[in-house]
Order: C-alpha cells, then sequence, then structure tokens
C-alpha cells in the first residue's frame, strides 16, 4: 500500500505501510493473538495505550520535546498568558508576534492524527471495542480528550471519516465543530455506559490481561482505576458542555447535568483524581520540563506573574522560579507576548520552578496533568452560577472549594486568600524594556461578592480557575477565548498584517499546509465551515460567539 507520509488523516494507510518502532514493552501474561496488532505487528496493545496517553502533551517522541513545543507550548501555552519564549525564533517572525509560522501550526493536527486517531485504531482492529469494551472505553476518553484540543484550535477538523481512503476517494471530508462536539457527547455516552458495566462486572481483575500496567494515567492503582476514568469521563464531558453555553445553550445544560447527575458516576473531586502521565523510564521526559531546563527556550508570561504577585498568591515559589536578571533578581518576572527578545536578552527571567527551593515541582519526569481537581470544582461553580441542577453547592462553596483544592494540590496554605477584597493584580513593568509596560484595565479582586451581578463573579471564577490550571495552557487558552476571562495583557508586536486584532487577540490557528497540499479541495470546503470564510487567526471558532456570558 503506499506510504502517504503528508497525508496524516489517512494514518492506516501509513501504519501498513511501514514498521513502526514503539515502546518494548508486552503482555505479560503472552495473549499475543489479542496483544498485536494486525497492521503493524510491533505495535502491541501496551505500546498502543502508552502511545495515547502520552500524546495528548506530546512527548510519546521520546527524548526530542520538540513536538510539543510546536503542537501547544510556542501557541495556546503562549496565547494563554502562561508562557513567552525568551528565543528569537525565525528572526522575530513567528507565532508569539502572530506572524504566524506554517510550519507550526500543522504540528497539532499531526500529533492528533498520527499520535492519537491512528494508535487508537489500531486499538480498535484488535477487536478491543468487542471484546473488551471496558478498556476501550479508556481509548474513547483519551481520543475525546485530545481530539478536543485540536476542533479547539482549528475549529472544523475530519473526525467521522478520518482514517483510509474509500475507493475512489480523492480527499477527507472535515466535519463542522458542531458535528465533532456531538459525536463527542456520544463517544463519552458509550465510554461511560461501557465502564460502569465493566465496574459492576468486576472490573480489571476479570481481564487475561495486565491492563493496569498498560495504564499510565490510572493504572498505578487497580482498585481506583476504573473509577477514576469514569470521573475523568464525566469530568471532560463537563468540560466540553460549558465551552458551548454561548452557541447552544439547550444543548451545553443537557450535557452539563449529565455530566453532574450523581447517577451517571460523579466527576473528580479530589487531588487523588487528578489525570497524571506517568513519565516512562528511559528516553522520555515532560515536554515542558525539557524544554524549559535543557533548552531554556520558555519563560513564565508576564500577565499569570502579575495576577499571581498581585495577589501575593501563596503558589508563586511552587509555579516559578525567581528573576536571576540583575535588574529584576530575586523577583518574579515574566515576559509580556510579542516583545522584541532579538534586540533584549529575557533568558534569565522566571520560568517554570524547577530549581528554587528544597524540592522544585517541576523536573524531568514530572507528570504531565491533564486536568486538575480544581478545574471541575470552577466548573460546577459556573454550573451554579447558571442555574444547572447537581452542582452540589453554590457558587461561591464551589468557588472557595476550587481555590483550597488547587492550594492542596501545590502544597501550599492561606488563611487570608478567599477573604482578600483588596488586593489587584500588578501592572507589569519591564525592566529592560518600558515599551513593554502595561496596565490591566478590567481587574478583579478574589473574594466572592455575592451581590455582584453574574458577570464579575464569572470573572472570578475563570480568573481563579486559569491561575489554578497552570501550566496547561489549551483548555487555558479555550476558556478566555469562551469568556474573555482573565483579561490578558496583548502582543506588544503584532506581525499578522491586520488579520488578528490586538485587542481581541488570536482565535485560531490556521489548518495544516500538508492538508492544503493533499487535501486540498475539502480544506477548501472546511474553510466554508468557519465563523467567515478567513482562514487565518483572527476567525473565531464555532463556540467562540462575540456576545456577552450572560
Amino acid at each position: 500500500m503506499k506510504f502517504l507520509i503528508n497525508r496524516y488523516i489517512s494514518f492506516r494507510s501509513l501504519m501498513a505501510g511501514s514498521a513502526i518502532i514503539l515502546l518494548a514493552t508486552g503482555c505479560t501474561k503472552k495473549f499475543d493473538d489479542y496483544n498485536t496488532s494486525n497492521l503493524a505487528t510491533a505495535i502491541t496493545l501496551t505500546a498502543a495505550y502508552q502511545h495515547i496517553a502520552m500524546g495528548v502533551i506530546n512527548f510519546s517522541g521520546g527524548g526530542d520535546p520538540n513536538s510539543y513545543q510546536l503542537q501547544q507550548n510556542l501557541n495556546a501555552d503562549c496565547y494563554s498568558g502562561y508562557f513567552m519564549s525568551q528565543i528569537n525564533f525565525n528572526s522575530g517572525n513567528n507565532n508569539l508576534n502572530y506572524a504566524l509560522v506554517g510550519g507550526w501550526n500543522g504540528e497539532p493536527f499531526k500529533v492528533g492524527y498520527l499520535d492519537i486517531m491512528r494508535y487508537v485504531a489500531v486499538i480498535r482492529d484488535m477487536g478491543t471495542d468487542k471484546n473488551y469494551p471496558g478498556i476501550w472505553a479508556i481509548a474513547q476518553i483519551i481520543q475525546v480528550e485530545a481530539m478536543s484540543r485540536l476542533t479547539d484550535i482549528y475549529g472544523p477538523a475530519p473526525y467521522s471519516k478520518a482514517g483510509p481512503l474509500p475507493a475512489g476517494a480523492t480527499g477527507t471530508p472535515y466535519d463542522s465543530q458542531q458535528d465533532i462536539y456531538n459525536l463527542f457527547f456520544q463517544q463519552l455516552d458509550a465510554a461511560t455506559a461501557a465502564l460502569k458495566s465493566f465496574i459492576a462486572a468486576g472490573g480489571v481483575g476479570t481481564l487475561p490481561f495486565d491492563f493496569p500496567s498498560m495504564d499510565l494515567i490510572y493504572g498505578g492503582d487497580k482498585s481506583t482505576e476504573l473509577q477514576n476514568w469514569l470521573n475523568f469521563a464525566n469530568s471532560l464531558r463537563l468540560r466540553l458542555a460549558m465551552r458551548l453555553v454561548k452557541v447552544d445553550g439547550a444543548t451545553a445544560r443537557t450535557q452539563g447535568e449529565k455530566a453532574l447527575d450523581p447517577a451517571n458516576g460523579g466527576v473528580i473531586t479530589g487531588n487523588t483524581q487528578i489525570p497524571r502521565v506517568t513519565v516512562p523510564s528511559g528516553n522520555f521526559s515532560n515536554p515542558l520540563a525539557a524544554i524549559t531546563i535543557n533548552w531554556a527556550n520558555i519563560c513564565i508570561g508576564a500577565s499569570i506573574q502579575c495576577y499571581m504577585t498581585g495577589y501575593n498568591d501563596p503558589r508563586l515559589g511552587k509555579y516559578f522560579d525567581k528573576s536571576t536578571d540583575a535588574a529584576s533578581a530575586g523577583e518574579y518576572k515574566g515576559i509580556r507576548i510579542g516583545s522584541n527578545v532579538g534586540s533584549f536578552s529575557y533568558g534569565k527571567y522566571s520560568t517554570i520552578n524547577f530549581k528554587d527551593g528544597t524540592v522544585p515541582s517541576f523536573n524531568l519526569k514530572t507528570p504531565p496533568v491533564l486536568m486538575t481537581a480544581a478545574e471541575v470544582y470552577f466548573l460546577r461553580a459556573e454550573a451554579a452560577l447558571r442555574g444547572w441542577n447537581n452542582a452540589g453547592g453554590t457558587a461561591q462553596q464551589l468557588y472557595e472549594q476550587g481555590i483550597n483544592t488547587s492550594f492542596a494540590q501545590w502544597g501550599v496554605t492561606s488563611s487570608t486568600y478567599v477573604n482578600d477584597a483588596t488586593s489587584l493584580p500588578d501592572d507589569y513593568t519591564d525592566p529592560l524594556n518600558t515599551a513593554n509596560d502595561a496596565s490591566l484595565t478590567k481587574k478583579i479582586t478574589i473574594m466572592w461578592n455575592d451581590a455582584a451581578g453574574d458577570e464579575e463573579k464569572l470573572q472570578r471564577i475563570i480568573t481563579q480557575k486559569w491561575i489554578a490550571n497552570f501550566p496547561e495552557g489549551q483548555e487555558a487558552w479555550s476558556e478566555f477565548r469562551r469568556t474573555g476571562y482573565p483579561e490578558l495583557f496583548p502582543v506588544v508586536q503584532n506581525n499578522s498584517g491586520g488579520t488578528i486584532s490586538s485587542t481581541v487577540q488570536i482565535r485560531r490557528l490556521p489548518f495544516s499546509q500538508n492538508e492544503y497540499n493533499t487535501n486540498n479541495a475539502e480544506v477548501q470546503k472546511a474553510i466554508q465551515l468557519l465563523s467567515k470564510p478567513a482562514d487565518n487567526g483572527g476567525t473565531r471558532v464555532w463556540w467562540d460567539l462575540d456576545k456577552p456570558n450572560f
């Protein structure tokens, strides 16, 4: 069969035409006929499950974190206000000042199809969906988690028909984002039903192979493994439901209340249930830590620094290392996005905490986090604010529980933080280049004010959720686009040629250049599915409506 290296969405053609080198782990009970893919004998069930877990925030390539850097760090991580690079990539014309680099913007697409969809297909084609629906459910949940990130980056995407091209077909169609979200909810329906049945029937102990050893996320404790997956699936449904509140409020509420209904198994409520991806031994590393520690390619963003220093946030020293630059030594100092890093040296500004303190928070084996328990409390706080059933408390109670749950996650305490009605985010000052100095205009305090309007309450919820979600920039950028919160410093230099507004900020990435080269007719149709027929960073995705939150 033809080897289609550039046809990412024809992933099974690619697999059949080449040998795939993966993790050298196998089924402990030698269930060989089941544990080996008929598409490529080098792929075991263990390898496939571990590959998709690592592919969500891509470090499945081993020692080279370049894929994650292009998949997420040099776009969403920075657009979320969390990070900014000190490196003058592409002679100063790159994604960080909106001169979007075509060779970078296809990486999330490539990862989605080659590292997620392709390997989920392997798992299915081993007969897992029919023979072991309880563990097939886990592959479905990971697929929804990963591909929801992809569609939130681009908008329309190939989903229902991704895979091998039928005879006579010349391209793979794109689904609208609305259709993709509907498919996500259907897949989560099937996955949660299968998990509940599997748990009732005895769970992983009934399998003829050792599934927990394959599960990098929850496999460390098989007594709670499946329940944790069920809670994650419901929490993921709640996240996706909330994304739709502006564009389809009825579906948002239906799906949100389904996620919150205790009869459906519950959501994540504690930090022991956080989905963390264990970094395997060997040549694998946490990709954010690797590009920080090994490459010195990324620093903290000005926005997250100013919120946390202004709030005197006790998580500061857990999140960040202090600057060692002479002009700001001993301070927490971020870089404003779009700064001129070619003319000024920012390499000593604050990074993630990998060296300060007795036990730094980040090292090369720190498990990446896909969702925090705190995020779920903030989602529930917004659900309560919107009057949804089964939120499990008032908006204030859940808001404060979200803050305290995040504090517990990071091992800090504060007796005053949630009652602080005066502290505000700092203005940004850049001692290296005062042209970058800036002030926020929509500052918000921490303490809940029940007399405030819904918009102000939502601003508090999203601001604290944004702080708690660090360093996961993809979700933070999506929620900023949905709600407008928190207020982020705009890009200093906008090199988009007028396609992206500095005040509205970037809304999506353009489609992959590989797709233009190999699937052009379908890409042209996909452009017509966008909110306006313009494939650029200023075009909003389906759920991103320019209207009030209430």
